[in-house]
């Protein structure tokens, strides 16, 4: 009889990478360390249930994202190439290779896409759970630093435990300036021989972010009420806040249930579900849209210290 849980060496679409095993769940978590730490794969039962898209060789190419990835140093956009942060001005070179513009041409998702500079500090398994954790040393590399003048580290803890993988991300920062804070994950969701139109979906959300037409916030909330139901026709791309408790976004059909869980640190949510690509987006984030502009519910980090968020991903059979 295999352990209960194994941390294993594999490969994915050809790149090394760690794959966390629940064998009782029948939960794997694979991450590919070398290309972003992304959480390329996340299988139950075998299936499938996070959105492949371009796939792992697309992303490392052209940062179009997949699977589970990091946005960092913002999540989803910014209204320009220009921003004031923590005492510091920063222009950001549209032609840079590191940002990926968006259909408006606005900076989109940070610069950390695809990153080789995530280093492996262990990956385990005992009788309880199975662990990764990685860190990258941001100030390090110079490259970075033009875009985000703010030296820290990153450390990203995720275990695997029955059927919920929870991941941590800390920053702190390692220089002599605070760290504005405003990263986010984009966990693609999708549920194998399930008609979209069929999916049902919960979203535990008050608040509305309004936001142009560019889809940058514009400082405004409205009041919102999702009622729980089938995806249908509906589409989503919007930003939240005023999360209700528990923090549970769901998405469910066919006998499984997935439900993801802003454990700590997430005040705000994008909800992303387009009708163009079979996948559903719940989106955990630390500062809302273009925060790193407008400073609206932008946090930092004291030199010396840190800060951490955490969210959880748990699939069962329903």
């Amino acid at each position: 009889m295999p352990p209960p849980y194994e941390a294993t060496e594999s490969l994915y679409q050809g790149y090394p990478a760690r794959t966390l095993i629940a064998h009782e769940a029948e939960l794997e978590v694979t991450f590919v360390p070398s290309v972003g730490m992304v959480g390329a794969s996340l299988t139950h039962a075998g299936d499938e249930l996070v959105g492949q898209r371009a796939g792992l060789a697309r992303y490392e190419a052209t940062r179009s994202t997949m699977g589970i990835p990091i946005l960092h140093p913002w999540a989803n956009r910014l209204s320009g190439f220009s921003y004031s942060a923590a005492g510091r001005t920063v222009e950001l070179d549209p032609e840079s290779p590191l940002i990926k513009h968006d259909p408006n041409d606005l900076p989109i998702h940070g610069f950390l896409g695809a990153s080789p500079y995530w280093e492996l500090l262990g990956a385990d398994a005992d009788e309880s759970s199975a662990r990764l954790s990685v860190r990258l040393d941001f100030g390090a590399h110079p490259e970075y630093l033009e875009g985000f003048p703010y030296p820290h580290e990153l450390r990203i803890d995720a275990s695997l435990r029955d059927a919920t993988l929870t991941i941590r991300t800390a920053m702190a920062a390692t220089g002599d300036d605070p760290v504005p804070i405003s990263f986010g994950f984009h966990p693609y969701f999708a549920l194998p021989d399930v008609d979209r139109a069929e999916w049902h979906v919960e979203l535990p959300v008050r608040s509305r972010l309004v936001s142009d037409a560019r889809q940058i916030p514009t400082g405004e909330t409205e009041p919102v009420e999702i009622e729980p139901g089938p995806l249908g026709d509906r589409t989503f791309d919007d930003g939240y806040t005023d999360i209700a408790d528990p923090p549970r976004f769901v998405l469910a059909g066919g006998g499984r249930r997935i439900a993801v869980d802003f454990v700590g640190g997430y005040p705000y949510a994008q909800v992303y579900a387009p009708e163009d690509d079979d996948v559903v987006a719940y989106e955990p984030m630390t500062a809302p849209t273009n925060a790193l502009v407008s400073g609206d519910g932008l946090q930092l980090v004291p030199p010396g210290e840190s800060r951490s968020a955490t969210f959880a991903i748990t699939v069962e059979r329903t």
